[in-house]
């Protein structure tokens, strides 16, 4: 089969011709920008897929080609395998041969950088080691104790008066407070600093600027952590093994700052949106039956934050669903559509809970890091949101609620609501300045069962810690012993009854802050980010 890509960017298309429609442009293919991709993208998805099938040739901004993958199977498929497609920007074609020009409208998210975004092989693992490695060290316990607080500080600030927007009162900063104290900078946490981040990323003509500020707060951070260093995220990035740069430790924190925020905020939305509106939600969660974090589950399956994730460059020719895909070739992976997808979700309205087979933070080794994290701030801040106003109706009807969207996500412009009004509550004291997890004691190794009694060793063997493990210590070398005579061998202690588990869901996304891909911008004046690493 030939490729559908046989018109030149930009081209006009002839009197007549229905490419003329602002949504169908040369050679009669669909445009994934434009009124209907931004106003309707569920139904573009299901045009694509009824014309092409599971991989679909498009149109980006300037009618550049490539494709969006619309399949289950076949998202996975390209996102776990990096020899086939692969996540240089470089390799795109239409780069090397100058029909995407540097100021393109996508160009902040497709612009090569030196961070693991862009990686694969060795480069990938040692950067994306080294943020895997420092996000393990944070205590989820201490997390969700900041995530409360946070919230009740928000919720404090409009439960007197009876009314707010949950998306700018709510969903738009606690995120980027608990990223700032999971980075060790409470204190830069302000208005600027989620205006900045929310405008970075939109292709406004202040969002250079914006980006400039972020980088400046990043980078005094740095500095200060190479100083002194302290337990949060800047310090373990900045005292890694893998030797990262101060360049590197700026860049992949405002990578997972940028990428949270956005997805995150968009979650906590989403959740809200759906609890306050979906029968499904408010009747099971008032009745008991549902519990939030089931809710933010489903909210992944039929609203996740980002839509797509560009992207994928074909290594070599290669077929994918049925389509001749050219070496360069650009790909989009396709969250909601594979969500969507009929073979893997036959009936939309079911049931998903308890289901993590969504791609709502991709896949492979490009999947989210930090989507754990992501699902503990959309969980506690909405139930602590829901706790103190347990009242909380819909202020508009849902036809007036309103989206900004583009090829990656669709963001919710506000949420009004209305409550009886609550007075404030009296927060913590404490600053929950503290975010590392506790050092576990060397022999706390095994709790589930008692050991086994053995024989003492006629020799003790000291096995070294690896060096890339979080808060590794050398180990000094032990002083030799005298062989002791050999003890008798005591009677066989029992078998101790093997610990019960409940295997986990299989699925991609069983774990990217998320997390993860970009987010379309529409400026050549906005920021490179992505929001999958």
């Amino acid at each position: 089969m030939t490729t559908p890509f046989h018109h030149e960017p930009g081209t006009v298309p002839p009197p007549q011709c229905p490419a003329h429609n602002l949504d169908i442009g040369p050679g009669g293919l669909r445009r994934l920008h434009g009124p209907e991709a931004e106003n309707n993208p569920a139904g573009l998805y299901d045009k694509l897929r009824a014309e092409h099938g599971t991989v679909a040739p498009i149109l980006l901004h300037g009618d550049v080609p490539a494709w969006l993958v619309l399949g289950h199977s076949e998202n996975l498929h390209v996102t776990r395998t990096p020899s086939q497609f692969s996540r240089d920007s470089r390799r795109w074609r239409a780069l090397q041969d100058g029909s995407v020009a540097p100021d393109h409208p996508l160009a902040p998210i497709f612009t090569w950088q030196p961070i693991c975004v862009f990686a694969d092989g060795a480069k990938h693992e040692r950067q994306r080691g080294a943020v895997t490695d420092s996000m393990e060290r944070i205590d989820t316990r201490g997390v969700r104790r900041h995530i409360n607080r946070f919230s009740n500080r928000l919720v404090n600030d409009f439960c007197e008066k009876g009314t707010a927007d949950l998306v700018g009162q709510f969903a738009e900063h606690l995120p980027m407070m608990v990223v700032c104290a999971i980075f060790g900078m409470p204190e830069e946490y302000d208005e600027r600093l989620v205006q900045a981040a929310r405008d970075m990323t939109r292709g406004t003509e202040t969002a250079v600027a914006s980006n400039a500020h972020i980088v400046s707060v990043l980078t005094r951070l740095v500095e200060r952590r190479r100083a002194e260093p302290s337990p949060d995220l800047a310090s373990w990035l900045v005292e890694h093994p893998a030797t990262m740069t101060d360049t590197e430790v700026i860049e992949h924190l405002r990578l997972i700052m940028i990428a949270a925020y956005e997805s995150t905020a968009n979650l906590i939305a989403n959740v809200l949106r759906m609890v306050l509106i979906d029968p499904r939600f408010r009747a099971r969660l008032s009745g008991g039956h549902m519990t939030v974090p089931e809710a933010v589950e489903q909210t992944l399956w039929d609203e996740p934050p980002f839509t797509a994730v560009f992207g994928r460059w074909a290594v070599g020719d290669t077929e994918l669903g049925g389509q001749q895909i050219k070496a360069g070739d650009a790909l989009l992976v396709g969250i909601a559509p594979a969500n969507t997808d009929p073979t893997v979700r036959p009936d939309l309205g079911a049931d998903m809970g308890g289901n993590r087979a969504h791609l709502a933070f991709s896949g492979g080794p490009h999947e989210c890091p930090g989507q754990d994290i992501g699902r503990a701030i959309a969980d506690v801040g909405v139930d602590a949101l829901l706790m103190r106003l347990p009242d909380l109706e819909l202020g508009v009807g849902e036809s007036e609620l309103h989206w900004v969207g583009n090829i990656m996500s669709r963001h919710l412009v506000e949420l009004p609501v209305k409550f009886a009004p609550g007075p404030q509550q009296k927060l913590d004291a404490d600053p929950l300045t503290v975010m590392a997890r506790a050092p576990r004691p060397a022999d706390a190794w095994e709790i589930s069962s008692p050991a086994r009694q053995v024989p003492e060793p006629r020799h003790e063997a000291v096995v070294a810690q690896p060096a890339h493990a979080p808060g590794a210590a050398p180990t000094a070398e032990p002083d030799p012993a005298p062989a002791a005579p050999p003890a008798p061998e005591p009677a066989a202690a029992p078998e101790p009854a093997p610990v019960a588990t409940i295997p986990q869901q299989a699925g991609p996304a069983a774990g990217t802050t998320g997390a993860a891909s970009s987010c379309c911008t529409r400026s050549k004046n906005a920021v490179s980010v992505s929001s999958r690493s």
